[in-house]
């Protein structure tokens, strides 16, 4: 893990991935424990799973549907899975991601980077109203400077065309950005593309065996404005 003593120097702007490193994607199923009961984190794990490989699975095939389509298959796909049949559980848990909480320090973290006058930005996979409505349900309305979503491009990290978006709104070389994410696929893809990158690994994962290493390693965002030194 990286010690918060380290320093990444020349940094204009950070730019997070939302879904598990900004926002915890277990609140959605977490919420609703009381009809899920002890099967809510099997639930709220595979349909995490199946989401994320859905939108690759479409990458590659070049047949793409907005997340919040993808979101609902995925969610299908976990209910028939595990064999639940509960009725409007389906329309519950989708309103329910659209109210999913900001993991502890995210909020105090990102406030001491924008007072220090740092340039912050989402990018995600997540579609334009799907960010809107958790990034207002956080109270974060006032802390981004930019929100964006791969429908810009219509294709799905790790593409690097979706890299590019932050890079071009930003108006900075990717070597100036500092870019964040809890996926380890995502954080390794997004060095290759060139940004520097800052692993914030909240579930302990492994490191991945693809191109390029991050620059650190963190075990959540709190440690983020040290690190930075700004």
């Amino acid at each position: 893990m990286t010690m918060p003593e380290q320093h990444l120097p020349d940094i204009d702007a950070c730019v997070f991935d939302a879904y598990g490193t900004l926002f915890d994607f277990n609140t959605a199923a977490s919420a609703a424990r009381d009809e899920l009961g002890e099967d809510w984190q099997s639930l709220s794990d595979l349909w995490r799973l199946k989401q994320l490989q859905y939108t690759w699975l479409r990458g590659l095939a070049q047949h793409h549907a907005d997340f919040w389509q993808v979101t609902g298959d995925a969610l299908d796909f976990a209910l028939a899975s595990l064999r639940i049949e509960l009725p409007g559980l389906r329309a519950r848990l989708m309103k329910l991601y659209l109210q999913l909480g900001t993991y502890g320090e995210v909020p105090a973290m990102l406030r001491e980077l924008k007072h220090r006058g740092m340039k912050l930005a989402i990018l995600s996979n997540g579609t334009p109203d799907m960010l809107a409505a958790v990034v207002r349900n956080s109270g974060l309305d006032d802390v981004f400077d930019a929100v964006l979503s791969v429908e810009e491009v219509g294709t799905y990290k790790p593409h690097p065309s979706v890299y590019g978006l932050a890079a071009k709104r930003l108006k900075l070389e990717p070597s100036r950005i500092c870019f964040l994410s809890s996926n380890g696929w995502d954080a390794y893809s997004a060095k290759a593309f060139g940004f520097r990158v800052i692993w914030c690994n909240r579930f302990a994962q492994v490191p991945e065996r693809i191109p390029a290493t991050p620059d650190g390693e963190i075990a959540d965002l709190s440690v983020l404005p040290a690190m930075l030194g700004r």
